[in-house]
């Protein structure tokens, strides 16, 4: 999460900087990569949230997907989009023939982040599902609420690559990349959001509750 944030920081600066100076290539690749593959990284931290929040409550069987490979999987599959989003970004930032191809390639990398996050939208549904069917020896309040928190992100980094998503598509004549407010209001704020949530309903807070409570106990079937 930390990363994310500095790199879309970064992305950032550099925007203010191409903004006063549109010739300069350098600003303009920094905002055009740092800003697109930011999300990508607080993404990651969803997922090794939630594989941390199941093992605290003693919880795997409840997993749809095994814990020691839930993490590994959607972390390796949004580090697959990550990589195909920052060539791509690449290939835009060059600003020749080849950028066509980058923004096909990065609608293909966001396309993945997509289809990843519904996966894991999935999983989590699932699991919480699962957890109302058990006594839990823990408060209800500290896991459910950790639950909703990355809900909440996922859903907000889903609808800014849903909105980066049409954007590409559109073109470079598009209407949501020729209008600027577009791009701090679906992902300036929706990213600044996810990381107010994080600060706010701090993980390893949670998860250290949860884990004192649960120790050596388990999961104790409802009656």
């Amino acid at each position: 999460m930390l990363i994310g944030t500095f790199m879309e920081s970064i992305g950032y600066i550099g925007r203010i900087i191409s903004h006063n100076d549109t010739e300069a290539l350098g600003p303009f690749i920094m905002q055009q990569i740092l800003i697109l593959m930011a999300p990508a990284l607080f993404a990651a931290s969803i997922y090794v949230v939630l594989g941390r929040i199941i093992v605290a409550l003693r919880a795997e069987r409840l997993s749809l997907v095994r814990v020691s490979k839930l993490t590994k999987i959607f972390v390796c599959g949004d580090l697959f989009s990550f990589m195909i989003q920052s060539s791509g970004g690449g290939l835009m930032a060059m600003r020749n023939s080849m950028a066509s191809l980058g923004q096909k390639i990065v609608l293909v990398g966001l396309a993945a982040q997509i289809l990843w996050f519904g996966g894991f939208m999935v999983v989590s549904a699932v699991f919480h599902v699962r957890m109302q069917k058990y006594k839990v020896p823990v408060e209800q309040e500290n896991w459910t609420r950790l639950m909703y928190v990355l809900y909440a992100s996922s859903g907000l980094i889903l609808v800014r690559s849903v909105i980066r998503m049409v954007e590409f598509g559109q073109g470079h004549d598009g209407s949501l990349i020729s209008n600027e407010v577009y791009l701090y209001i679906f992902d300036s704020v929706l990213m600044a959001i996810v990381v107010l949530l994080f600060n706010v309903f701090h993980p390893p807070t949670y998860l250290r509750q949860m884990t004192r409570y649960s120790e050596g106990v388990g999961l104790i079937e409802r009656a």
